[in-house]
């Protein structure tokens, strides 16, 4: 069954400002869109609005994940509903193991240790990792890895990924980004990514590219939008807001 997130006239304020001033987009499962634009212009504002940050204020507008509006949810039953976030910057959680965290978050306890391992080798990761605390002394491209072992085991209907590739070198970028690419035909995941760069373009194949400018789309295409992106950067796209 596919499953549809929609994004409708979003409007939000951070600290007093208005950031995201109408948002809209529409995506299914199985599709990759990728949200690009320049600092400011809401990419991140949109990611943690999405999973309910208290820090956001939500001023109008909609989100829902097969017809049911995400904005009236806590952030625990948005995820539960098939929203997963992955931060730029995964946090430590001192005195939580991975095997922990994905109990609490309803993944089924069966078979769980040999799931995960199995995963963390899918993505190159040493397994000892599993067994420290959450994030705890972990390498940039390390955090990024166990985050893919989180999403593979929850299998969220959409993952918002919070500039994946932030921090991360040649090899961890491709084994994050097939992962990715695995995701969306191994149970149809929805991946929206939040970048800067088109490098991640080189590895995960877009459906669709979003630029983002003054807190709305403005521009959507193909692949060959990052193109027109890379030659004239995103001037071109400004708003008189942005």
């Amino acid at each position: 069954m596919t499953s549809t997130l929609k994004i409708e006239g979003l409007r939000v304020e951070v600290a007093g400002k208005e950031v995201l001033r109408g948002f809209d987009l529409t995506m299914h499962s199985g599709e990759v869109h990728v949200i690009m634009g320049p600092n400011g212009s809401g990419k991140s504002t949109l990611a943690h609005a999405l999973t309910g940050h208290p820090g956001y204020k939500v001023l109008d507008g909609s989100v829902t994940i097969d017809g049911v509006e995400l904005l009236t949810l806590s952030p625990t039953e948005r995820a539960r509903h098939g929203l997963l976030l992955a931060l730029q910057q995964p946090l430590e959680v001192p005195g939580v193991r991975p095997l922990d965290l994905l109990v609490a978050a309803g993944a089924d306890p069966t078979n769980l240790r040999d799931r995960m391992r199995a995963e963390a080798e899918r993505v190159e990761l040493r397994p000892d990792v599993l067994d420290r605390f959450v994030n705890v002394d972990l390498s940039g491209g390390e955090r990024k890895r166990a985050e893919m072992i989180q999403l593979a085991i929850l299998r969220p209907k959409f993952a918002v990924l919070d500039e994946i590739d932030s921090g991360l070198d040649v090899d961890a970028l491709g084994a994050v980004a097939r992962r990715l690419s695995m995701a969306t035909t191994e149970w149809d995941c929805g991946v929206l990514a939040i970048t800067h760069f088109r490098r991640l373009l080189n590895e995960l194949t877009p459906t669709m590219i979003h630029v983002v400018s003054g807190g709305r789309v403005v521009a959507t295409g193909g692949p060959e939008l990052s193109e027109i992106l890379e030659r004239d950067g995103y001037e071109p796209f400004r708003t008189p807001q942005s």
